[in-house]
């Protein structure tokens, strides 16, 4: 039995890094490929068509993602730390609980996506387009999100500390309870109607 499981195990393992290979050697197209749990720390994904594949749990800390498609992907769970998905497509993925601390999301395209949970601390979002987004319970501590569009995102208790939310436009954004201690805006920033800034 444990010569099975270590051969189970094995061949496991060889599939995953043939899958890494291939989606770092060529433009490749595996969409809704079934990666659960998969270990692609620091693979070279870029533009790679990723739309609706099964991530949950995935390693992908330092993954390059750069213009990736990843629309409806399931990645709740997944580790993203410092991965780069600088304009990545993530229209109405799952990242429900994913970390993402110290992710390149420069320009991505996040409308829609579930982020609850998430960890985006220290993650750069500018120019980011999250609107729709739910972001409830999400860390953005430390986070810089100029520029970006939360237009109807929904961020009930997100943690917006020491946040950087100049020029972003929160306009009928859900805000209830979040916590924007010690967060930067300027003029440009747009916040919801009627919400109140309370002074430290």
């Amino acid at each position: 039995m444990k010569l099975n499981r270590a051969r189970h195990l094995l061949a496991i393992t060889i599939i995953v890094v043939c899958i890494a290979y291939l989606l770092s050697a060529c433009d490749s197209n595996v969409r809704g490929a079934y990666l659960v749990r998969a270990d692609l720390s620091g693979a070279d994904l870029s533009e790679a068509d990723l739309y609706r594949a099964k991530l949950s749990g995935a390693k992908l800390s330092q993954a390059n993602l750069y213009r990736a498609n990843l629309r409806n992907a399931k990645l709740s769970g997944a580790d993203l730390s410092e991965a780069n998905l600088s304009e990545a497509r993530l229209g109405e993925a799952r990242l429900s609980e994913a970390k993402l601390r110290g992710a390149n999301l420069y320009r991505a395209n996040l409308r829609d996506a579930n982020l609850s949970g998430a960890d985006l601390s220290e993650a750069r979002l500018g120019e980011a387009n999250l609107s729709e987004a739910r972001l409830r319970g999400a860390d953005l501590t430390a986070a810089n999100l100029s520029g970006a569009d939360l237009r109807g995102a929904y961020l009930y208790k997100a943690k917006l500390i020491k946040t950087n939310l100049s020029g972003v436009d929160l306009k009928g954004a859900d805000l209830t309870d979040a916590n924007l201690s010690d967060a930067v805006w300027n003029d440009e920033t747009v916040f919801p109607e009627g919400f109140e800034i309370l002074d430290e």
